[in-house]
């Protein structure tokens, strides 16, 4: 590259040899081009570092950054958003894959309308071998020009992986980034929710894959997944359940607490919030994505169409 790109993509990863070869390759081949790839390793002790330097080697938008440690996913995470100083920022996964238009379509949306903070696009969950099993409905009220409906929104509907978007750098550093606690990102995406609109490009083009050793599924208890994002939350004592849970609804209220909002919006948020902390305490329960199909007409490539797309270009 010689001018300045608009666009990092951040690619945090630890031991992800299974799949982020084609993950790269999905990223790379976008019709988009203009971005650098910062890609951290977290001390990866697989075959994850000798992938990323083959990379790297062969495109020069790819930063390869290796961490001595493995210092947990959460400022693995924030670290390669603070490498960057670009316009524009998404987080990406090692085992993901996108539509080869998806960075070109969000950011058109974003320079048509200066007043979205995201754009991302329709997704599909795909299983360990790249197929389908699932296209859930976003049904979130991010495009409303109502803040505290917005944030109605993120906590009481289920569905979204915005955070995954292209986002504008400088709302993201108004935040205090990705949490080590149990569902900092649902967090973080509202306090991004109360500072703008999303938008949602109407066609599928990112594929969240599904697989036994995500996080979700590898670490199946709060703390275990606290841990796996930040390792000194291991400790019991210094941080049982209660308090996770605790510095959950602590995020939304910081996220609150900062937006710019009128007292009569911060009024509403504050009693939305309420009424979702009785909710959640009475049913004690988590909702699941339901297998529902966006409104409107879909197109996309399946996974092993856009790979075979990309690899001709």
């Amino acid at each position: 590259m010689t001018a300045v790109p608009r666009l990092t993509v951040g690619l945090p990863v630890y031991n992800g040899e299974s799949y982020l070869a084609q993950s790269l390759d999905a990223l790379l081949g976008q019709s988009y081009g203009e971005f650098e790839l910062i890609i951290s390793d977290n001390a990866s002790t697989d075959g994850t570092e000798r992938i990323c330097r083959e990379y790297a080697a062969r495109d020069p938008r790819i930063r390869y950054l290796r961490q001595p440690v493995n210092i947990g996913a959460t400022p693995n995470h924030n670290y390669v958003f603070e490498q960057s100083h670009t316009e524009l920022f998404k987080w990406a996964s090692y085992d993901d894959l996108y539509g080869r238009e998806l960075l070109a379509r969000c950011i058109a949306a974003l320079d048509d309308d200066r007043d979205l903070v995201l754009a991302h696009a329709w997704q599909a969950i795909i299983d360990a071998a790249g197929e389908v099993v699932l296209t859930p409905a976003y049904a979130l009220a991010t495009d409303s020009p109502d803040p505290a409906e917005r944030f109605r929104s993120m906590l009481f509907t289920v569905g979204g992986d915005d955070f995954y978007g292209v986002i504008r750098s400088e709302m993201l550093r108004r935040t205090p980034l990705h949490g080590s606690y149990h569902h900092a990102d649902r967090t973080l995406m509202a306090e991004l929710a109360l500072s703008g609109r999303f938008y949602q490009v109407p066609e599928v083009l990112f594929f969240r894959r599904d697989h036994p050793d995500r996080a979700e599924r590898a670490k199946p208890t709060i703390r275990s997944r606290a841990a796996n994002m930040e390792p000194r939350r291991a400790h019991r004592l210094s941080n049982p359940t209660a308090r996770l849970l605790a510095e959950y609804v602590g995020g939304f209220v910081g996220a609150i607490r900062r937006a710019p909002l009128s007292s009569a919006e911060r009024r509403r948020c504050y009693t939305h919030l309420l009424r979702w902390m009785a909710s959640r305490a009475a049913h004690r329960s988590s909702a699941r994505i339901e297998d529902t199909v966006p409104r409107g007409p879909r197109r996309s490539l399946t996974p092993p169409q856009a790979l075979a797309e990309m690899r001709r270009r």
